[in-house]
């Protein structure tokens, strides 16, 4: 299946004339020269329907409706796709399956583009989760890997909309792939194994995996009551307990004695250093691990996790906090989009963070819309990110801010490509750039469309686990970054 997927990849990559490294392709994107629609969108293969036909920018394609599945005669379309339509035998059978997977499930979307929005996503996801569990990042050189943090995101996803099986598979996968100590590597290969390029661990995954097993339990386990299964989801929960518990144990280790995490890289891939981006994630793992372990009468353990979130929670309250919830735990820095980390539906939130997302979301809001990740972003300053605009969604949506929540959610609707995939980036002139679709994308915008429809788990504060009011700097920023 890798060799296959790398013969796919280099297949666009000659189809676009751009077969470069995946390392000279994610550098490009953070110049300031803004970057081309690298993929279309992907479409599944008639008669194989696990294989990814990867579709060149610009190719004018569609697909038959409420599928993954091009029409024959729409274009001159990728390499293999000529020759291959719905009426043939086995595209049939990929038509109808696709569109009996779409229906077991949930669309969301409050209209007519959103809900078109959320129906591609959903095909996207469900095609680029492989056999084996590991969903594949985007489909170009450099993003064709699998990131626990895009994955646990996308396990989430479809939990929410209604696909509990494919949500274990991802869960499954990344339990495979966890290391003895706890952490998962940045990233790996779609058929198992780290990418050994010398990147460090990114410790957000420690955060995100524990929420995303908390996450599909709450709606795994409303699925297995209305199934008549009441046991089935506890079974599931229990099997990958040891992954949880694996990964709070990690977060805990990680913590110093002022109670913020070490030096990291976060999301970003940006340097190593101690950021909201990997602080925020951490509380919300530690806090689900405490929950899941309650809910396996895990008592002690279920203490252990709640006494270490309570620590961090107070030490992200006494460094971030006292700044305005900025990207690093002093005034030096501006906003990042990760203050979205810390409220609903990852945690309770309040006042003081609502003020802070609201600041941050003026101020990284582009003219032509669209978000930047954060004030100190070191790419090109003019280029919209998907994710993190969808990011603010799903944060307006699950606090009521509901008309700023439908606008972005507009906005993203209106600029994706016109195979309708949701690109990783923007450009100021409003073209879709860099690679469609991106997995992350598509997860945090049907997060954000199912949190329109109705409120989604928060992940709850353990007794005792609530910092203290804000009142100021409770630890001095300079130790608390550890220079």
């Amino acid at each position: 299946m890798t060799r296959r997927l790398a013969s796919l990849t280099a297949t666009v990559a000659v189809l676009t004339g751009a077969l470069v490294t995946g390392a000279g392709v994610r550098q490009a994107v953070r110049t300031s020269r803004a970057p081309a629609l690298l993929t279309e969108g992907i479409a599944a293969s008639p008669c194989a329907p696990q294989d990814v036909i990867i579709v060149p920018a610009h190719r004018e394609v569609r697909y038959d409706d409420g599928t993954s599945t091009l029409l024959t005669g729409s274009g001159p379309g990728p390499a293999g796709a000529a020759g291959t339509g719905p009426a043939s035998t086995c595209a049939a059978a990929g038509v109808a399956a696709s569109r009996g997977w779409l229906a077991a499930g949930s669309v969301p979307g409050t209209n007519p583009a959103t809900r078109s929005m959320a129906q591609r996503a959903l095909l996207d996801l469900h095609l680029s989760t492989r056999p084996d569990g590991a969903v594949v990042a985007g489909w170009y050189p450099g993003w064709d890997y699998a990131w626990p943090r895009d994955s646990s995101w996308v396990a989430v996803a479809l939990a929410v909309t209604g696909h509990d099986a494919d949500a274990v598979r991802v869960l499954t996968f990344l339990q495979r792939e966890q290391s003895r100590h706890g952490t998962w590597a940045a990233r790996y290969q779609p058929g198992g194994g780290p990418v050994r390029d010398g990147r460090p661990v990114e410790l957000d995954a420690v955060g995100w995996v524990p929420w995303a097993v908390w996450s599909w339990y709450q709606a795994g386990h409303q699925a297995s009551r209305r199934a008549g299964d009441r046991d089935w989801a506890r079974q599931e929960l229990s099997r990958l307990w040891p992954m949880v518990s694996a990964a709070a144990g990690a977060a805990e280790q990680s913590l110093s004695p002022g109670g913020l995490p070490a030096a990291a890289t976060d999301y970003w891939e940006d340097g190593t250093q101690v950021t909201l981006g990997t602080a925020a994630p951490l509380l919300t793992g530690l806090r689900a691990a405490s929950d899941i372990a309650s809910a396996l009468g895990r008592a002690q353990a279920a203490q252990r996790w709640a006494d270490d979130a309570a620590r961090l929670a107070t030490a992200i309250q006494a460094s971030f906090g006292c700044y305005g919830f900025n990207r690093l735990p002093d005034d030096s820095s501006g906003p990042d989009a990760s203050v979205t980390f810390l409220g609903p539906p990852f945690g309770p939130g309040g006042a003081a963070l609502d003020r802070a997302e609201d600041a941050a979301e003026r101020g990284l809001t582009l003219p032509g819309g669209g978000l930047l990740p954060g004030a100190d972003w070191p790419g090109n300053t003019t280029m919209a990110w998907t994710a993190e605009t969808a990011f603010f969604a799903l944060f307006d949506a699950s606090t009521g801010e509901n008309g700023r929540a439908a606008a972005l959610l507009s906005w993203l609707a209106a600029h994706r490509t016109p195979l309708g995939a949701l690109p990783e980036q923007v450009t100021a002139a409003g073209q879709p750039a860099s690679v469609a679709p991106l997995a992350w994308t598509d997860a945090a915008v049907l997060l954000a469309l199912s949190a329109q429809a109705h409120r989604l788990p928060v992940t709850p504060v353990p007794p005792g686990g609530q910092p203290p009011a804000a009142g100021g700097c409770l630890l001095p920023p300079l130790s608390v970054v550890g220079r």
